[in-house]
């Protein structure tokens, strides 16, 4: 960041009212202007007026508390000056480590989380120690309150982060029981993407005249992320379209969405069974084993985690290139915070959704939610994945025979041993070797059946007389071929070409020879000598988001 950058950050968010000290940090961290959430709640929370804000995820509401909420407290003072409560120990600690963040500027300030799943020693000595500022899950919270390891006698800011979301997993009455325990002279903001009425009514009982914010919610996806959906059929289901797309797509880290802790282990063991190493993540594990696949994907020692949405929550793992919706989400918001957290920083990244013949309407309604396109999915071909396959043998042979590990010179004398006094080819027995390796499943995938490009234009429906007046009819002169822009992978059929070209252009059905349809474009037999105004309209005609661009073809030498 130059200078000039840098002047202007510090400048816009010291207009908030924040102090060098906490402006400072962020500069380091990237930021360079405050996100609307953040413009609009810091201000009235430095003047210490309680706040509800209603943003989803993903807005920059962490800066948005955690800014003020160091701004409040004093550095060299008593230990739980500011508390933050969260629905989960991913969040908690994704809260923790950003507030960390900010205070760097703050030398003295200390930040502890406290969650459960985990033992207490680590937090009961960070707690005698006098962490400034604790973050935690309300039932651990509520545990420190009961051993006595935690008080809130000195406490100035409360915070409550995707209250909603605690309301959903059952823990509202948690958070009451951590209200009460509140002296009454504490600064409280609220954040929630939701307000069911329970959230309301505990704002209306807790809150002192809050400033209320709200955004819009979150329903777009980042222009750096291209959604791309495939539908179960032709004799594979998803778990082999899945499988496919591991073997034929690159990627460096894949997180695959399903719905239940069940769907999660049952993914991971199958994707183990075919040979891809992955991890699971969902609500049953053990906190430490949580943080120990986290850590595996982030450090990249696994490159595929399947994960339930609330054991996701938090997750943020910058490598990320790929989000898999194995199992399709219930909403378009739910959709945008799952595929948000790739594409991340400038990177491209890759949202991709798995669905049956029957979900086929869920992804109509999160293309239309999200007002972005979601492309057809052409999964890797046999011919792709055999090549990939072999590919891959090949590489880990040569590998191996570049280490020389420490038992080649033993199978080396075995094997000439045993093909010399067998009199066996020595490409029998590797071949032999090779076939144990693998296992009873083919080497290579059965070659594709032969595409059917070709689709006949369908029998045109019974058209009104306005509709058949537009028509333009063409006598005789036989057919020339036309290659338009817009193929397989926009998710082109061919009963959008035959309705956009007679009425958008004007060219009956009955007037179209053959249609192809291939990945990228399509080939149409049309009427010869077409009108020049004809071939105008034809060329200037949308068909899924993609101008025609229509040429004859071949083209002319």
């Amino acid at each position: 960041m130059s200078d000039g950058s840098t002047a202007q950050t510090l400048s816009l968010f010291a207009e908030l009212g924040l102090p060098e000290n906490l402006t400072a940090p962020l500069v380091a961290l990237g930021y360079e202007a405050p996100t609307p959430i953040q413009a609009a709640t810091i201000p009235p929370l430095l003047a210490k007026r309680d706040l509800i804000g209603q943003a989803q995820t993903g807005t920059g509401k962490t800066a948005a508390f955690a800014l003020p909420l160091l701004a409040a407290i004093d550095p060299k003072g008593p230990a739980a000056q500011a508390l933050v409560l969260a629905p989960t120990r991913e969040l908690a600690l994704q809260v923790c480590e950003a507030i960390t963040q900010y205070a760097a500027g703050l030398p003295n300030v200390r930040v502890l989380p406290v969650y459960g799943g985990t033992g207490y020693g680590d937090q009961l000595r960070g707690l005698s120690r006098g962490a400034q500022v604790v973050v935690g899950t309300p039932g651990r919270v509520i545990d420190h309150l009961e051993r006595g390891s935690l008080d809130l006698s000195n406490l100035k800011f409360l915070v409550l982060d995707e209250a909603d979301e605690m309301l959903r997993m059952g823990f509202i009455d948690d958070v009451e029981t951590v209200l009460k325990a509140a002296p009454p002279k504490r600064q409280i903001a609220l954040f929630s993407a939701t307000m069911p009425p329970q959230i309301r009514r505990l704002a209306q009982t807790w809150l002192n005249s809050p400033e209320q914010i709200t955004l819009a919610g979150k329903t777009s996806t980042a222009p750096t992320i291209r959604a791309r959906a495939w539908i179960a059929g032709g004799g594979m289901d998803k778990f082999d379209g899945l499988c496919r797309l591991l073997e034929g797509e690159p990627y460096e880290a894949m997180l695959i969405f399903v719905r239940t802790r069940l769907g999660a282990a049952d993914l991971v063991a199958s994707l183990n069974d075919r040979g891809f190493d992955s991890a699971a993540l969902h609500g049953d594990m053990q906190q430490k084993d949580r943080e120990r696949v986290v850590e595996a994907l982030r450090e990249g020692k696994v490159k595929i985690v399947v994960a339930t949405d609330v054991a996701a929550r938090g997750l943020d793992v910058e490598r990320l290139s790929h989000v898999v919706n194995f199992d399709l989400p219930g909403d378009v918001e739910g959709y945008v915070h799952r595929i948000g957290r790739t594409g991340r920083a400038g990177r491209s990244g890759e949202a991709i959704l798995f669905a049956t013949y029957r979900e086929r309407p869920l992804l109509n309604l999160l293309e239309k939610g999200t007002r972005s396109l979601i492309e057809k999915l052409v999964l890797p071909g046999a011919e792709l994945i055999n090549t990939a396959r072999t590919a891959k043998l090949e590489g880990q042979l040569i590998e191996t025979l570049g280490e020389r590990p420490k038992n080649h010179a033993v199978f080396r004398e075995l094997l000439e041993s045993f093909t010399t006094t067998r009199g066996l080819d020595p490409l029998d027995v590797a071949a032999a070797l090779a076939c144990r390796l693998q296992g009873g499943s083919p080497f290579h995938l059965r070659a594709d059946p032969p595409p059917s490009p070709v689709e006949a234009a369908p029998k045109p429906r019974a058209r009104t007389r306005d509709q058949d007046e537009n028509q333009i009819e063409f006598g005789g002169g036989g057919k020339q071929l036309w290659r338009i822009e817009v193929g397989f992978r926009h998710g082109v059929e061919a009963r959008n070409i035959v309705g956009a070209l007679a009425n958008e252009v004007g060219i009956s059905s009955r007037n179209l020879g053959r249609i192809e349809i291939r990945d990228l474009y399509s080939l149409v037999e049309l009427p010869a000598n077409l009108p020049p105004t004809v071939i105008e309209t034809l060329g200037n005609t949308w068909i899924a988001k993609r101008q025609l661009r229509a040429m004859p073809w071949p083209p002319a030498k």
